[in-house]
């Protein structure tokens, strides 16, 4: 299988800059694995597609003003992007500068100093801070958002789902980006239930397939949880004709990954601890009946996950048809609802 497989043309003005107000005001695709054709309609209207007893599962992790400007002590400029914490003081992190390698220190704009761990392995380093940095990301952090936005944010919390609670991501889970309070009191009216999982998102979101063959790509470890709380829901859901419904491919992974930790009969079991399933075409699923996901980027781990699931010709075509109907692309665009 070839990363070249999944590529599309995708002009750059559909990539959105901005976010959609409200943010159920999206666009939603809807494609059913099980009928021809594709249906277009609003995110607030995704009541519709859904039934009682189904499950959707969100992923409550959230941002952390993870990007911090850095300056070397001869002052040539730096940065720090925190990917995922190993100790009280070490963070793996993409680390941007000239001359930075093994010993360099830097100095966090705001004042607490840095020292660099590893040894290149490409932007990827281990850093060292000379204390906690996690209370003092609120004071000298800025959310990272996608290297594609280029329009800055008026609203941080408008790269928050409505429902982050965990803080731990270097990224936000977009999917879930388009539920809004009413909404999800519209879906719990209708006897849907909601079930929350954390996976803290990192270097992958960052960092596209650059493999020729497919299976020759590794995958980064992200830190994810499904609680037993979250699991007997799900799995209860399941039993009693639910559908289980992951929203984004974040709770897509976090469910594939505690479907390896169920006992038989179940779909899910608790689990917390790292992962770094990556889900190709092929791929069985044994959790996830069906996804609510935004539309990715060309040769990306996301749009293999979502090829394994729908089919890869049949989501590259709804991709085209996409980029025909004025779609808007990427974390702050439009939203597909597969059934």
């Amino acid at each position: 299988m070839k990363t070249s497989d999944f590529d599309y043309n995708l002009p750059p003005e559909r990539i959105a800059q901005t976010p959609v107000e409200p943010r159920h005001a999206s666009r939603l695709m809807v494609l059913d694995r099980s009928a021809e054709g594709l249906q277009h309609t609003r995110f607030w209207n995704i009541t519709e597609y859904l039934h009682p007893g189904d499950v959707l599962v969100i992923n409550q992790t959230r941002v952390i003003p993870a990007r911090l400007p850095a300056h070397k002590a001869s002052g040539g400029k730096a940065e720090i992007l925190l990917l995922r914490r190993i100790d009280l003081l070490t963070w793996e992190a993409l680390v941007g500068g000239k001359n930075i390698r093994a010993g360099s220190k830097l100095v966090v704009d705001g004042g607490t100093q840095a020292v660099i761990l590893s040894p290149n392995s490409g932007t990827l380093r281990q850093v060292r801070f000379e204390e906690p940095i996690e209370t003092c990301l609120p004071q000298i952090g800025q959310i990272p958002l996608p290297p594609y936005i280029h329009t800055p944010l008026q609203d941080p919390e408008r790269y928050q789902t409505v429902y982050a609670e965990t803080p731990g991501s270097a990224a936000a889970p977009t999917a879930g980006l388009h539920f809004t309070p009413e909404l999800i009191a519209e879906l719990e009216g209708k006897g849907i239930r909601f079930a929350r999982v954390t996976l803290h998102v990192g270097l992958d979101t960052f960092a596209p397939v650059t493999e020729e063959n497919v299976q020759d790509h590794h995958i980064h470890t992200e830190w994810c949880e499904v609680t037993a709380e979250t699991a007997y829901l799900i799995n209860s859901a399941a039993q009693n004709g639910g559908r289980v419904v992951a929203v984004g491919t974040t709770s897509v992974r976090t469910l594939e990954t505690a479907a390896q930790h169920a006992v038989p009969g179940q779909r899910v079991g608790a689990f917390e601890g790292p992962t770094n399933i990556f889900i190709t075409p092929g791929y069985t699923f044994k959790a996830v009946d069906a996804m609510i996901t935004n539309f990715h980027l060309p040769h990306s781990t996301l749009i293999m996950l979502v090829s394994a699931f729908a089919g890869r010709e049949r989501v590259l075509e709804a991709y085209r048809t996409a980029v025909e109907m004025n779609y808007r692309f990427y974390s702050f665009g439009d939203a597909m609802l597969i059934l």
